[in-house]
């Protein structure tokens, strides 16, 4: 898997975001331009998303065809949560799922691993960490469908994850009419632009698969 495949985020954050400004305001939360009525906070704890095309894997019969009426197993991760525990010296993100499988062939018990990974993300585009786990999926005889659950966690450096005080200062000053800087957006700003991609961590979740499995994902 390559950055450039992953998921866009963007709605996982705006949702993390708009349940963060209806909560309490709590420790290693920033609060922006609170003088004129617009709070915005940030949290330390990471979104967590599932990358493009690692949400479900096709796994195909004898021959190796990939055409559908060679199709084997078909599994699809759903449910991803995740509980995040903000400590002073590390963040702890656990993440759940669950897997919903279905078979061509219901003939016989049958019980195979699917391999997942959990990766944490900095800023965007750097690989911090990448773990990988195996959920194990049971089908009954004459059992076409199957469920079950899987976790992970993903750990992140408490202070990697909070702004620098200078940053958080200049974002956070007062500005009044009249000085230099009052037009200018702080978060526009280069540095501090940097300093926030640099404590921005995300959690990415998704089956481990190989290049054939994705490309497959990626262009059926």
């Amino acid at each position: 898997m390559t950055i450039r495949t992953r998921l866009t985020l963007t709605a996982l954050i705006a949702l993390a975001a708009a349940g963060g400004v209806a909560g309490c305001k709590s420790r290693g939360e920033l609060v922006v331009d609170e003088g004129v009525g617009v709070t915005a906070v940030r949290s330390r704890c990471p979104a967590v998303g599932v990358p493009s095309f690692t949400g479900d894997v096709t796994l195909f019969g004898g021959g190796g065809q990939k055409t559908a009426d060679n199709i084997d197993v078909v599994a699809v991760m759903t449910n991803v949560r995740s509980q995040c525990s903000d400590a002073p010296d590390q963040i702890t993100s656990s993440v759940t799922f669950e897997v919903q499988a279905r078979r061509a062939d219901a003939r016989g018990a049958r019980q195979m691993s699917l391999p997942y990974f959990v990766t944490v993300l900095r800023g965007s585009d750097t690989v911090v960490s990448k773990r990988v786990g195996q959920v194990t999926v049971s089908f009954a005889d004459g059992q076409e469908r199957a469920t079950a659950s899987g976790t992970g966690v993903a750990y992140i450096d408490a202070a990697e994850a909070t702004l620098p005080e200078d940053i958080r200062q200049k974002i956070t000053r007062k500005r009044r009419a009249g000085d230099a800087d009052a037009a200018i957006d702080p978060l526009s700003e280069p540095d501090v632009k940097a300093a926030l991609a640099r404590a921005e961590f995300e959690v990415l979740i998704g089956f481990q698969l190989n290049q054939d499995q994705l490309a497959y994902n990626a262009t059926r």
